[in-house]
């Protein structure tokens, strides 16, 4: 039976460009979902730039433009870096919308409504020379857990803690450096407690991997804490219904945005919005990095709770990003654009080299420069190009461009590449991408061991319907392992299906013989990375 998924990846701040840290997720997730598609299942990829704070009113007042001109400008470079990685959302979209102030009101009047929604004063960090109450991301200091320096005044990257900026040690303005003082201000609470124990119930049925349901566990020890849902003005995002200077914090109508951006599809493409995120009728799975889980795993399903929505059947959780060993760092040159990529080399080659690091694990994935030349000559121009490469001229030039069948140590190779279709999918569909290319990798290895044996170019000297079937068996391999490798490189996939004359192809045609068949002339598929050219990137 065919499945139906809504998938999403967290959305990126609107304040600044798409970096490789950000293209580990929107890969690991593209994947998955082409995965999906290529199996025969509906499958729905949404995703919106997060548009809301004060980093993004301060960073508009500087450029002394309005922040909606900014975050349109922004969202238009968003899209243009994903397109240029072949990441295939159904709709990507923005939290600046009416169909996500519509929801998140209707989300907190719920909320209201089942009385989970009350007022209290608090103290708050006022910055006196930036003339206003900081949101967390504008205070850094020292942790009040763990005591980790230069941490942010929400949660804790060392030991993973949320807390009261408040409450931070020594804390200071990020944007002047300034001390700030203690204020009082009357906010906005969402009574996360009430709700402890149908979110750890909701935690305890698989919806997370067993690693992230320990860490989540741990919060539980600890004490589950109410959620301050609002912020002071000047604050740029939505108002909260019936205050007169009371916003909603960015991170209480930034995961509805995965809500609004599914509607805005289903009104452009006449898709039924209740099936999806009401009557139960779609799984939906989120892709997020280790650092937002607090959100996505508490919050975010007392969100959806309170206010009748379905909840993720899975939350899929990545670690970071490190280059050269270390993290992303400016000064270190080390802090690498999507775009800066472009310019230099292949995006289908980070989707291989992330691919071939990515588990379902939360572990860190390192991009180091030699590795990556290594790894994608090795693989991807070696073993899995070369296949066409080697066999298109002769079948094209020699044979008239025509294909037979397999020789009989053709069939047994073709029946090996064929016997790991079920453990292949089982990675795909688990995360598992590391461990998959690796075997497909271990396969084409294996055609090419039987082209080298058979040597094609000699035997077609005195033998034309020997070199036929061995290259008929090559070009079957090739096709079988472009399969494999299609979720994660479909452009290379397309070049292939050109090449040997064929329609798109689907999870099936493992299964099925390319025999008696017209191929088309060979294109160049793919050119070796040279190291300084890999450099670029880091200048």
């Amino acid at each position: 039976m065919k499945r139906k998924i809504l998938v999403t990846s967290a959305l990126p701040y609107a304040n600044g460009d798409i970096h490789l840290g950000h293209m580990v997720e929107v890969i690991q997730t593209d994947i998955w979902v082409r995965f999906q598609k290529i199996m025969g299942n509906t499958c729905y990829y949404v995703c919106a730039d997060d548009t809301h704070g004060t980093p993004v009113m301060m960073t508009a007042r500087k450029l002394g433009i309005p922040p909606e001109q900014l975050i349109k400008e922004v969202h238009k470079s968003h899209i243009k870096d994903f397109q240029g990685f072949y990441i295939e959302f159904d709709n990507y979209y923005s939290t600046e919308s009416e169909e996500n102030k519509e929801l998140s009101e209707y989300i907190y009047n719920m909320a209201a409504k089942e009385k989970a929604i009350y007022e209290k004063e608090i103290d708050q960090l006022f910055c006196i020379n930036c003339k206003m109450f900081l949101p967390d991301r504008f205070i850094k200091g020292i942790c009040p857990v763990c005591k980790a320096d230069d941490q942010y005044g929400d949660s804790c990257e060392h030991c993973s803690s949320t807390y009261n900026a408040a409450d931070m040690i020594d804390p200071f303005c990020v944007e002047c450096s300034n001390k700030p003082e203690i204020r009082k201000s009357n906010h906005y609470f969402f009574k996360l407690s009430a709700f402890k124990e149908r979110v750890e119930d909701w935690i305890n049925q698989e919806h997370v991997k067993p690693e992230i349901r320990n860490k989540l566990r741990e919060w539980f020890d600890q004490g589950i804490r109410d959620w301050d849902i609002s912020r002071d003005a000047p604050y740029f995002g939505f108002k909260i219904p019936g205050t007169a200077d009371k916003y909603f914090y960015v991170w209480m109508d930034a995961p509805v945005g995965y809500i609004a951006a599914t509607r805005n599809l289903c009104e452009k493409k006449g898709y039924n919005f209740d099936d999806i995120w009401r009557n139960g009728k779609f799984e939906i799975y989120h892709f997020i990095g280790k650092d937002i889980l607090y959100f996505h795993t508490l919050f975010w399903p007392a969100m959806l709770m309170v206010s009748g929505f379905n909840l993720p059947a899975k939350v899929n959780v990545h670690g970071f990003l490190t280059v050269n060993g270390t993290k992303m760092s400016k000064s270190r040159g080390t802090f690498i654009n999507a775009s800066k990529y472009l310019e230099y080399l292949n995006p289908e080659f980070l989707r291989y080299y992330y691919a071939s690091k990515l588990t379902s694990s939360i572990d860190d994935i390192d991009f180091s420069i030699e590795d990556f030349v290594y790894k994608v000559n090795a693989d991807i121009v070696n073993k899995v190009v070369n296949i066409g490469s080697r066999l298109g001229s002769i079948v094209y030039k020699k044979l008239d461009a025509k294909i037979t069948e397999p020789d009989y140590d053709g069939k047994k190779l073709i029946q090996k590449l064929r016997a790991s279709r079920q453990n292949i999918q089982e990675l795909y569909e688990n995360l598992e991408y590391s461990k998959a290319m690796k075997e497909i990798i271990a396969l084409a290895a294996e055609a090419n061991k039987y082209i080298d044996e058979k040597a094609p170019w000699k035997v077609i000297k005195e033998d034309a319907v020997q070199a036929s079937m061995i290259c008929t068996t090559g070009l079957n391999a090739l096709r079988i392992i472009i399969c494999y490798l299609k979720p994660v490189l479909p452009v290379l996939a397309e070049g292939v299906e050109s090449f040997l004359n064929i329609k798109p192809l689907t999870w099936e045609d493992i299964s099925v013989d390319l025999n008696n068949h017209t191929i088309n002339k060979y294109q160049h598929l793919a050119n070796r990375i040279d190291i300084e050219q890999a450099r670029n990137i880091l200048s």
